[in-house]
């Protein structure tokens, strides 16, 4: 992170890309200090204008020329250099990240921080001050591999940023955590079985592969009463995670009946 100043925390959907995304900035900052962890989503709408500088429409009927997001982030963190200031973008690969980050593809890198490498934003006046992004503004983006609607990320930004593969966890670190939180041991073992051979499943089909197996945040939230741990883990094998077996067989629906089977079976 201090050498890159640019993460992305990649992997399947479930592995706790934006809770880690969170502490990681909370660890650096050594606090929970909301006024400097700023975080965005982006989908398919969102745009440059959105995300850097754009002209939108005021209570007057007119527009203005507003700073989005990033240049919020980064006049903070210029104006407060001795700390640490996060950016964190969740789902940056369900944008057209070339068109959002705009200019700063070059401001991004390491060398390329602070004011002697600003630039004149396309919407701004000839007179306004030039943009930079500062050295104590950290991003870090978290991205599905699972999303099959989704293109690749564009090299040029992909070479800005170190990645972090995240993997799903059913091993003794969960287990732990339900032990923790009175869940029984048998539901325990049931889960661990069930998802652990699912994913294996998962992760050899020549269609799917690693990238889709599933996370432990589905089991991140345990009952507070053990009795109710059953019906817990019930409900998120029949309501969460079976439907999504129908979305990843779409045409195979035998095989997806055959895992949901197998993962429901009492």
């Amino acid at each position: 992170m201090q050498r890159r100043r640019n993460l992305i925390l990649q992997g399947p959907p479930g592995t706790g890309k934006t809770f880690l995304a969170r502490r990681l900035a909370w660890l650096r900052l050594g606090s929970t200090d909301a006024s400097r962890v700023e975080l965005v989503q982006f989908h398919p709408s969102y745009s440059y204008e959105d995300f850097i500088q754009g002209f939108r429409p005021d209570g007057q009927g007119a527009f203005r020329l507003t700073p989005g997001v990033l240049l919020d982030s980064c006049r903070k963190a210029a104006n407060d250099p001795s700390k640490p200031y996060f950016l964190l973008i969740d789902e940056i690969n369900r944008g057209n990240v070339s068109r959002i980050f705009g200019e700063l593809l070059l401001l991004l890198e390491a060398d390329k921080r602070g004011p002697a490498h600003a630039v004149r934003l396309p919407y701004a006046p000839a007179d306004a001050a030039r943009f930079f992004v500062p050295d104590n503004l950290f991003v870090i983006g978290t991205m599905n591999t699972a999303d099959r609607s989704l293109a690749p990320l564009d090299y040029a930004l992909r070479r800005r940023f170190a990645f972090v593969q995240m993997q799903p966890e059913f091993g003794t670190p969960l287990q732990t955590f339900l032990a923790g939180h009175h869940v029984p041991k048998a539901v325990i073992g049931r889960l661990v079985s069930r998802l652990t051979e699912l994913n294996q499943a998962i992760a050899d089909d020549p269609e799917l592969g690693p990238d889709f197996q599933l996370g432990h945040s589905y089991f991140c939230q345990p009952p507070a009463n053990p009795t109710e741990a059953p019906a817990w883990l019930e409900a998120i094998l029949s309501q969460e995670i079976a439907p999504l077996l129908n979305e990843y067989w779409l045409d195979q629906p035998a095989k997806a009946a055959a895992h949901r089977k197998k993962l429901l079976a009492n």
